[in-house]
Order: structure tokens, then sequence, then C-alpha cells
């Protein structure tokens, strides 16, 4: 890649996740080795934003790009090595800017959770991608890192130390934080265009012929609490089951087809944990509220009424409620001989914000500081955090002070 003016570009750098990556670049960006500069449609916010932060973004240029004007795009994005995107709902705002990396061969990075969205961009641009070894990692936030980068953790500890191979891994979430309306409002598209069906596919991400009808029944979404005797304690679906499982399933895919693969009755499911002696009772009561507001999501009657208690796009939860937030996320994984593994990838602060801001921001350092250090090296395409950042991205965020255990 020749000499560009930038190693990262922040773009949506003025919308409620978009501050915070500006304020963490410049608390813990090296300034000696990364280069970087804050990017949106509107100047005079960006300036804003740049002066609230204070010193420590105070090297950062501000550019200009209104992600509908394309040749501005263009233009920023021809500038940088890697570009965080944190501007959604990126089925609205993203598709140019990736557009844009693609040709310009720059390697990209966002905290999408919409898995419609990152299926169209692998029928349009995984060949040109993959041939150039252009990286396009979405999911880099808490959808879905834990899962994925968890998962690829266990099943990694289990063939290079127990030396098999790995036939299931469950993660079990606890977490406390509050909503962002950018979230929300990506939440909301994916309803109000009509690709929630497509959620429902439980191999959504996967490349064609990569799994058996067979797996497909395999592999049910959970509907319902249940015991789980393992932990031995009550769990519940996970909202974000729907998502994360499908980008666990494609790095299991990509990494199958790269030949080195996890294994070959490998699967993959995620729950919400309650702890004892209450654990049932907010099990059901969860899942029944989940069923609730799903309801009235989907409900194109009922929709306007969900809209009206929810933070609007640029909102969030106060900077109390975001410190005091946390998140835990247990992995086991069972291997073909039997054996168990656990896991644990845990941190302070709010999962929606603070955990994800820390997720894109080293996702976005690791492509730029540890391209020797990456999975399959030069090897580009539509990828996940495990398949395009693996152990180089788990490095960091525990040099970052994160928790993540496995054995």
């Amino acid at each position: 890649m020749n000499e560009r003016a930038y190693d990262v570009i922040l773009y949506g750098a003025t919308g409620f996740v978009g501050k915070q990556t500006v304020q963490y670049f410049a608390n813990y960006a090296p300034t000696k080795d990364v280069r970087w500069a804050i990017a949106g449609r509107d100047r005079q916010k960006l300036e804003s934003v740049k002066a609230q932060v204070g010193t420590g973004a105070n090297s950062a240029d501000i550019l200009v790009a209104d992600s509908y004007n394309q040749s501005a795009v263009d233009e920023m994005v021809a500038q940088t090595d890697v570009l965080l995107n944190t501007a959604g709902p990126f089925a609205l705002y993203g598709t140019s800017i990736v557009d844009a990396c693609v040709r310009s061969r720059t390697h990209y990075v966002d905290i999408t959770g919409e898995t419609p969205w990152v299926k169209a961009l692998i029928d349009s641009y995984q060949k040109k991608a993959a041939a150039e070894g252009t990286k396009i990692i979405p999911f880099c936030g808490f959808d879905s890192v834990p899962s994925d980068l968890g998962t690829y953790l266990i099943v990694r500890y289990m063939q290079q130390e127990l030396n098999v191979s790995c036939k299931e891994v469950k993660a079990y979430f606890q977490a406390f934080g509050g909503f962002n309306g950018g979230t929300l409002a990506s939440a909301l598209n994916l309803h109000e265009s009509g690709q929630w069906t497509q959620v429902r596919e439980r191999f959504l991400l996967n490349p064609p012929g990569t799994y058996s009808p067979v797996e497909n029944q395999r592999n049910p979404d959970p509907e319902y609490p249940y015991y789980d005797q393992d932990l031995e304690t009550w769990i519940a679906p996970f909202f974000m089951g729907p998502i994360n499982t499908r980008i666990v399933r494609r790095s299991k895919a990509l990494f199958e087809q790269w030949e080195t693969p996890y294994g070959a009755e490998f699967s993959y499911q995620e729950y919400l944990k309650f702890d004892q002696p209450l654990a049932w009772f907010q099990a059901t009561g969860v899942t029944a509220m989940m069923g609730l507001l799903g309801t009235m999501i989907e409900q194109p009657m009922l929709r306007p009424l969900f809209k009206s208690f929810i933070p609007q796009p640029g909102a969030g939860p106060s900077e109390k409620t975001m410190n005091e937030g946390w998140f835990r996320c247990e992995l086991l994984g069972k291997a073909s001989d039997g054996r168990l593994v656990r896991g644990l990838i845990q941190d302070q602060g709010d999962p929606g914000n603070r955990a994800t801001v820390k997720f894109v921001c080293e996702s976005a350092l690791t492509l730029a500081l540890h391209q020797d250090e990456l999975p399959g090296g030069p090897r580009g395409g539509i990828l996940t955090p495990a398949t395009g950042l693996g152990d180089a991205l788990a490095n960091r965020l525990r040099q970052a002070g994160m928790t993540l255990e496995i054995g």
C-alpha cells in the first residue's frame, strides 16, 4: 500500500458513538505511530467535537464528506490506510463508503449488526476485495467481537493445546447498560425496509455450498428459556443471537475454505444467563418482554409507539450509565472427545457504547499497526473479526484492560 496521509480516519465522528471514538483515539492511539483524522458531513460539528475532546485531538485533521456525495467519499477514503465507520444505519449510509474502500484498497471496520446489508456487501465486493487483499471487516463492536473472537480463541485452544477439534461452543451473556439511538435506528430500518426476513436465515452470511440441510436443522435459533445443566442455572434466548451466530458461522466457513477448519461437526449458539435464586423468573420475564418488543417493532401499527420511548439518533445513555455498565461473556466449548474448555470475556463499561468503542477502535488500530500478525496475512475480502483480526486483536484488547481468558 502506498504511503497515505493517514493511518486511520474516524468517519461519523459527530454521532453518539463517533464522538466516543474520537475521545478513545485522543486517549490511547500512540501519537508517534498513528496519524489520524476525523470526518463527517458537517465541518462545524466536527470542529465542535475536536474542541470538546481537547489536547489529545489537536493533531487530528478534519475532513468533510457526505456519504451521499461519492466523489467526496472517494477523495476521503483514498487518503487513509484504514477507515473506521460509525455512521449508521449502515444500509442507508455505509455502502458508498465500502465501495470507495474496495476501489481504493483501504481497509475498513465498522460497528454494524445489519446482516442483510453485509450479505449485499459480500455479493457485490467479496471477489474484488479478496483478490486485492482489502480487508472489509464489519461487526467490530459488541456486535459481534465477544461471540466471534471468543469462539475463535476456544477453538484454537482446543486444537493447539489439547490436539482435538471443537464440536460445539456456547456463549452466555450478562450485561448492564443502555441503548443509543443509532443502534435502535439500525434495528428499526431492518424492519421498515423489509429485511428482517433475511435476518432469520441461519446461514445468511455463509459462502454458497458451505453448509448442509442437516446443519441448518441442527442450528435453530433458541425461542424459549430453559435450565442449563452445565451452568446449573436458567438461560434465555439472547436478542443478538440471530445476528452473532451468523457471523460465527461465516468465520467457520471461511476458515474451512482456508484449510484451517474449526471442526466438521462444529456448531455455535448463545444465550442470556441469569443467576440464582431468581433465574427462572428473570429468564421467563425477559423472554416475554423481548417477545413483546419484537411484536411492537414488527407491526407497522405499533411501531410509532416503540419509537416514542426510545432514544433518537445522536442520543444515548448518560455518562454515569455508560461508566457503570459492564458485560460478561462466558464461553463453554465441547471438544470432539467430550472435554470442556471454558472462556471468559468481560470488561467494565456499557456494552453498546463503551465496550463497542474499545472493540472498534482497537480493531482499527490492529489493522493499522499489526498487518504482519493478522490471520491469513494479506488475505482480504468481506471478513469477520475472527478471520480478519484474530489473535492480534485479542492481544490489543488485553493490553487495553479487557479480560480474555481461555482454558
